[in-house]
């Protein structure tokens, strides 16, 4: 395999892998010397990056996806109005700037001039224009083009956004017909020369957070004239038109995926990237760390196995180089599917039954020590992983500088203070729920123990090992007779396989905020909501059995109660907060854990965006890169 460098320099994979291995014997040798050095300064210009074949991509639409591996790829070919800093602070992108002049009900947005649009390759296909923005927000609100994905928040929020949805959702078919005026008509979004202007319901100061988040990305008309509604709902990397620093030049579903460097994106003189990013599909973390050892990726994440073969040998090639991801901004938990069907399609009326009890649920909730579980994230700190909340920690804080998530520890009476054991476990607690579910169930003609199904990706040993970890602590905690762990295998992607059709007992999922407000994590598990996420994906809610569906609509008013609180922001948090404590005290999920991995890599985390919502923080933009591999002291000086 050759590499072609800029400048046109030829250089073989197996000079920079000798070049790779020399540097990482060098600063081996001076650290024994006791010599320090700075990091090198050759920095990578082609990045090998990877993810596990259990997330693929989709989806290439944009505005339709709202699933991880859709948009952590799309969202280094797209800008937005707005983006972060590595603080997470908002920074101008398409709009130069943005203000409310009517105490955050209306904002404006200044358009700059100089954006494109370009196709896989390159070439020039139209102008970034305002009405771009009106024909991505149209999109997603028509019932249509987009079947219902992503309209929560513009609906929440916006004028007029909720009222066009139904419009179109009574239309019908006929709605893909509809250009913009009847949007303009119906929405407040308006054009004003360089200027969009978009009118909220209520005071709504956080809006502008969402203007980092794909429901309100752009979409150019002129592309829908190219290749048709339908055309864009199926789009493939091919018939995009790309905006941002990067374009997806190549993709081999299930293999690998190339972006370049746009070079005809409008900030290329201000912004750092790489000529092109390489990701690599792989089977499993164990099958990548082979890749990284041969000097085929560029960082991976180790398992549990790998950081324990490393850390206990002082003179492994690999001892001095662990280090810990910044912590991401996505809140683990199990969620439970409350009407799970078999793949034959006939219902598990068994686990149905027995999920819907909630002395059952609360048996797990407080049944389990997931020290275990966590350590397959991380094995060196696991316990700082605990995640107790379900919204995720630090996203916002009340004027007194109350963070949001401690409101809701508070309410539940969890004290994070002291992380050195697992902290909800109560044994006897979770004794006496099992024997009043077992005699409640049994009475409804539940047996036991009842079976509970988990879905991994055939052939990822790490997701099996994961698996043989979780059978394990329900074996020790909970028992035998009390419940036992299925473990089945999907092919390709968990969501679409497996939990849409509603295949599994409980999964474990997690969520980013699309913007910076707790509402975002709760209404995605509302009942009889049109685009509840996990609901609609994950959960089955809305057919569940009425003895858990009361309970969850009890849940749905508390959060619409809450939300409709614009004006107060402390208020607003703290109804949120009663809500989330709801949700939790009836074990109406399992928080798990929040997420670091330890791994090897040639990145310094540090340096990129860094955001607790919306999708910039995994855009390939300003990162600081070493053609070597960084050590855990260097790590801890980026911490610093």
């Amino acid at each position: 395999m050759q590499f072609i460098l800029p400048g046109g320099e030829e250089k073989s994979e197996e000079e920079r892998i000798m070049k790779k291995y020399l540097s990482l014997l060098l600063a081996l040798v001076l650290a024994l010397s006791c010599v320090s050095i700075a990091a090198s300064a050759d920095e990578i210009k082609d990045l090998r990056d990877y993810q596990t074949k259990a997330n693929e991509i989709s989806t290439f639409c944009y505005q339709y996806s709202q699933g991880a591996p859709d948009l952590n790829v799309l969202t280094n070919v797209y800008d937005h109005l707005l983006t972060n800093d590595p603080n997470g602070a908002l920074q101008p992108a398409l709009a130069t700037e943005w203000y409310s002049e009517d105490g955050n009900v209306t904002w404006t947005f200044v358009m700059r001039d100089d954006a494109t649009w370009v196709d896989y390759q390159g070439n020039y296909k139209a102008d970034v224009v305002p009405e771009d923005f009106a024909t991505g927000l149209e999109w997603v609100l028509n019932n249509a083009k987009n079947e219902g994905a992503n309209i929560t928040m513009p609906s929440q929020m916006i004028k007029g956004a909720e009222e066009y949805y139904n419009y179109t959702r009574e239309l019908g078919d006929a709605a893909k017909e509809l250009k913009l005026d009847k949007f303009y008509e119906m929405v407040g979004f308006a054009i004003d020369g360089n200027k969009i202007n978009i009118t909220c319901k209520a005071p709504t100061p956080w809006f502008p957070t969402l203007c980092c988040y794909n429901c309100l990305a752009p979409l150019s008309s002129k592309l829908i004239d190219e290749i048709g509604v339908d055309g864009y709902f199926g789009a493939t990397y091919d018939t995009l038109w790309y905006n941002g620093p990067y374009v997806i030049s190549d993709f081999v579903d299930g293999s690998e995926k190339t972006l370049t460097k746009n070079e005809s994106y409008y900030n290329l003189a201000n912004v750092k990237l790489f000529d092109t990013v390489h990701i690599q599909m792989i089977d499993s973390l164990e099958v990548g760390f082979t890749a990284f050892q041969n000097g085929d990726l560029d960082v991976i994440q180790l398992t549990e196995s790998e950081v324990a073969s490393i850390s206990g040998s002082a003179s492994n090639e690999w001892h001095d180089y662990i280090t810990s991801t910044k912590r991401d901004k996505y809140s683990f938990n199990w969620k439970w599917n409350y009407h799970k069907v078999f793949e034959d399609g006939t219902e598990d009326i068994n686990w149905n039954t027995a999920v819907a009890n909630e002395a059952f649920r609360k048996t797990w909730y407080y049944g389990l020590d997931l020290t275990n579980y966590l350590a397959r994230t991380n094995s060196l700190e696991p316990l700082p992983l605990q995640n107790y909340a379900y919204t995720m920690a630090n996203l916002v804080s009340k004027s007194d500088g109350t963070e949001y998530s401690q409101l809701v520890l508070n309410r539940l009476g969890i004290d994070m203070s002291d992380l050195s054991t697992y902290i909800r476990y109560d044994a006897e607690k979770a004794a006496a729920y099992k024997a009043q579910a077992i005699e409640e169930l049994s009475a409804k003609g539940v047996t036991f123990p009842v079976t509970a199904t988990w879905y991994i990706a055939g052939g990822d040993q790490t997701a099996k090992d994961t698996a043989d970890v979780i059978a394990q602590i329900l074996s020790d905690y909970l028992g035998d007779d009390f419940v036992t762990l299925e473990i089945k295998t999907y092919v390709k992607n968990l969501r679409t396989e497996i939990c849409v059709p509603g295949y599994q007992s409980f999964v474990n999922s997690g969520w980013g905020a699309d913007y910076a407000d707790p509402v975002n994590f709760l209404s995605q598990e509302l009942v009889d909501s049109d685009n509840a996420y996990f609901t609609d994906n994950y959960t089955h809610a809305n057919d569940a059995q009425e003895e858990v569906k009361a309970v969850l609509r009890e849940f749905t008013e508390l959060v619409n109660k809450a939300d409709a609180i614009t004006g107060d922001i402390d208020a607003r948090y703290e109804a949120l907060a009663d809500a989330e404590a709801f949700y939790l005290e009836h074990a109406l999920c399992i928080p798990t854990y929040y997420r670091s991995f330890l791994q090897l890599t040639s990145i310094n985390d540090y340096s990129k965006i860094y955001s607790l919502y919306g999708t910039q923080s995994q855009r390939y933009v300003n990162w600081e890169t070493d053609d070597g591999v960084y050590t855990t002291a260097q790590y801890e000086e980026f911490m610093k």
